[in-house]
């Protein structure tokens, strides 16, 4: 086998293990709404954030530590940490599992689908990077809109009196946390991933003990065995080793290509709902969930390169 013939399917593995590497990161994702569904019913939403972010960062602080990489020890880095770590973790778990009480988890998985929507919501606000905003992205927008009408407005029809549309609302406010998060963060350019990773879960930890032991008086609690194996769980796997998958797909798939495990995600947290919770939904509720994907994919999947143009997308986390 000539060299060219041996680079060429060097390369193609390689491409093939950052793609499983993917749909590994989108299963560990859209599993999270799976777990959190079967711990909120003994343990309440602040608290299981608070032992999740905790639990993770001690991990990401040891595993910084053992690539050899050191904490920085400015304040003012340490603030910029502490709002990354608000809305990166400590508010949107908190949202998407205080929502998961009162809404199925399949859905939330495709509510939660809806970062790169609001990216691009941002940008035309304000006009970051509008000049890279295609039609085809605007399209995309207004069909993950229209899916969030469609799917809230039937549930606000069949659920008032309940809180069921206000679970939807938290889970689209943590969206919305997961797309304004990467753009704070782009001030961390010049640290190593690891170490922004685990100053900002440190941070969140800061955050969520203590409103745990204020709000919900964790020591009160009796959760059962399966809602504690689920917050480790969550800790370890979720957030944590998610992590480390993560901050290597950037490096490797680059930005747009993370991105598109938001709906690969969605698509994951709809079958483990289904097949481990024997979670239904309506047919409105599919039909809303299926807009909201295809305006995910419209945004988020680079079109055929012709004129030259380039796709942006920023990545989302559970």
């Amino acid at each position: 086998m000539s060299t060219q013939a041996q680079q060429t399917t060097s390369g193609q593995t390689t491409l093939a293990f950052e793609i499983g590497l993917l749909l590994l990161l989108a299963l560990i994702w859209g599993s999270a709404f799976t777990l959190i569904k079967v711990a909120i019913p003994s343990i309440p939403p602040v608290t299981m954030v608070a032992a999740r972010v905790t639990i993770a960062a001690i991990l990401l602080l040891l595993i910084a530590r053992a690539q050899g990489h050191a904490l920085p020890r400015r304040g003012s880095v340490w603030a910029a940490f502490l709002v990354q770590g608000l809305l990166q973790s400590a508010l949107p778990f908190t949202l998407i599992s205080w929502g998961e009480a009162h809404i199925a988890s399949g859905l939330a998985g495709v509510l939660n689908a809806t970062p790169p929507m609001f990216v691009l919501a941002i940008a035309l606000t304000t006009g970051r990077g509008r000049q890279t905003i295609s039609g085809r992205k605007i399209i995309g927008v207004a069909l993950g809109l229209a899916g969030v009408a469609v799917t809230m407005g039937a549930d606000a029809l069949s659920g008032i009196g309940t809180t069921a549309p206000l679970a939807q609302a938290a889970v689209l406010c943590a969206s919305l946390c997961y797309a304004v998060a990467p753009i704070w963060g782009q001030r961390f350019s010049g640290l190593p991933a690891i170490v922004t990773a685990a100053g900002a879960m440190s941070c969140a930890a800061v955050l969520m003990l203590p409103a745990a032991a204020v709000l919900e008086q964790p020591w009160t609690l009796a959760p059962t065995a399966q809602a504690i194996a689920a917050v480790i769980a969550l800790a370890v796997i979720c957030t944590a080793f998610a992590m480390v998958i993560y901050f290597r797909l950037i490096h490797t798939l680059g930005p747009l290509g993370t991105t598109s495990g938001s709906y690969l995600r969605a698509g994951f947290a709809v079958a483990l709902g289904t097949a481990w919770l024997g979670e239904r939904f309506s047919w409105s509720s599919l039909a809303g969930m299926a807009l909201i994907l295809a305006g995910v994919v419209a945004v988020t999947v680079p079109a055929p390169a012709r004129t030259g143009k380039t796709a942006t997308g920023a990545p989302s986390r559970n």
